[in-house]
């Protein structure tokens, strides 16, 4: 794999390690400024706001200059939130801080798998993919308990530096690491099942808005993104509560939270592995088997909640199923996407934290309903089981694709493709049609391995 999924990975484990840090150590925050504990919250939930705004904005501006310039403005973005944060005065210019950071998020995951997935072969998008989300998992791991501690024991705001530090040397690894000129990851090789594949001429290097926006009428496209937020909110349902329930269910101590999280990242960082190689092979039914033990494992939790050693097996497995997903449906958005994937991609990350905050809601309704302490499991299940049935819904339709055959010489470019291929097959090298240059064409210097 290329040098440049490093830097993205590195890039990816500040994210997500000062995502979720906060969340240790709200009760250090709250006590300097002065504010209750769910105002502290804000802090998480800002963080959230601003991942779903920034997301699409940022997006389209990526459409606009070089994904290796935009990825680097975005860390630099990433860079400056966390210091506004380490060195605010009062509690709301804090909250701007977070605001700032936030904003980078979505663009930067979006952008990031549109990269990864433009340096290796067709065949290989999944796994390169779930590479740089490696730096995600491994955040959960490693960065989260490390900065919890840190900020413990010299102050909260020496973790945001060492975080900021972090988004520094992402910055410059992607500055040194990822090339100037980044391939378009190779399009799928059959139109999609609703309609013919619109005619591809010639057009810039980069993207138009209204291509951006034209991929949003592919129901492929809204099918993944639904998968997105039903799919891992039934994780985030779970782990939303995590510590009551395994307080109160299992009869864990407080202090034991924060090791059975690890536990979690684990899982993520297999699952999140796994998922990406066996995507690349067959991505949906790949998705669907991870769905169908993501549904009955949290179903199982109810359950095996209240034993001890019971509870952290599943724990761990939940975090694998989960993020098994994450691979698969963010090449599933890349390949129907691409003549303009990169708003979908960016708003298919803006679709993770829209399912963690439809979880909180659904586990925080069951509970105050008084269904006890793993109720929010049942909710999970729930909505994993709906992602699944979108799941089994889009391999329908790509079934009845036949159409999609006679459509194909339309484009002047697909006359080798044929039919759809399944997901993970090897897809056909395009037959290009027309003269001169194209940035839809074959990359000039070949394809970066």
């Amino acid at each position: 794999m290329p040098l440049a999924l490093l830097a993205l990975a590195i890039g990816a484990f500040g994210i997500g390690t000062t995502e979720f840090v906060i969340m240790g150590l709200l009760p250090e925050v709250a006590a300097e400024f002065g504010v209750s504990i769910p105002t502290a919250g804000y802090l998480a939930s800002g963080y959230a706001v601003g991942v779903l705004l920034g997301a699409p904005v940022l997006a389209v501006l990526g459409t606009r200059i070089s994904r290796k310039r935009m990825l680097m403005l975005l860390m630099g973005l990433f860079v400056l939130g966390n210091l506004v944060s380490a060195l605010a005065p009062a509690f709301g210019v804090m909250l701007a801080g977070r605001v700032i950071a936030s904003l980078a998020h979505g663009a930067f995951f979006g952008i990031g798998s549109i990269v990864a997935a433009g340096l290796v072969a067709p065949h290989r998008k999944a796994a390169a993919i779930s590479l740089m989300f490696t730096g995600l998992t491994l955040a959960n791991v490693v960065g989260v308990p490390l900065g919890t501690l840190l900020g413990q024991q010299a102050g909260w705001r020496l973790t945001f530096v060492a975080v900021a530090g972090l988004g520094v040397l992402g910055l410059a690894g992607v500055a040194a690491l990822v090339p100037r000129d980044i391939p378009a990851p190779a399009p799928v090789p059959s139109p999609a099942p609703d309609g013919p594949v619109p005619a591809r001429g010639p057009r810039p290097r980069t993207g138009r808005i209204r291509d951006e926006l034209a991929a949003f009428r592919n129901v492929q496209v809204l099918l993944a993104m639904g998968m997105t937020v039903l799919g891992f909110g039934g994780v985030f349902a779970a782990i939303t509560y995590i510590a009551p329930m395994m307080t109160e269910a299992a009869g864990y101590a407080d202090t034991s939270v924060t090791w059975l999280l690890v536990l979690f990242g684990v899982g993520m960082v297999a699952g999140n592995l796994v998922g990406g190689r066996f995507a690349d092979r067959a991505l949906l039914p790949m998705l669907c088997i991870a769905l169908v033990a993501l549904a009955g494992t949290l179903a199982a939790f109810t359950v095996t909640a209240h034993d001890k050693a019971a509870a952290a097996v599943t724990l761990t497995l939940i975090g694998a199923f989960g993020f098994a997903t994450v691979p698969p449906l963010q090449k599933r958005v890349l390949d129907q996407t691409a003549n303009a994937p990169t708003l979908a991609s960016a708003m298919n990350i803006g679709a993770f934290n829209l399912g963690n905050a439809l979880a909180t809601w659904l586990g925080g309704l069951v509970l105050g309903a008084g269904f006890g302490p793993t109720s929010p499991n049942i909710a999970g299940a729930g909505l994993a089981l709906g992602a699944l049935a979108l799941a089994v819904t889009s391999a329908l339709l790509e079934r009845r694709g036949p159409r999609g055959a006679t459509a194909a010489p339309r484009t002047g470019i697909r006359a080798a493709a044929g039919a759809a291929a399944p997901d993970g097959a090897a897809e056909p090298a395009p037959a290009y049609a027309g003269t001169g240059p194209s940035a839809d064409g074959p990359p000039s210097g070949g394809r970066g391995r």
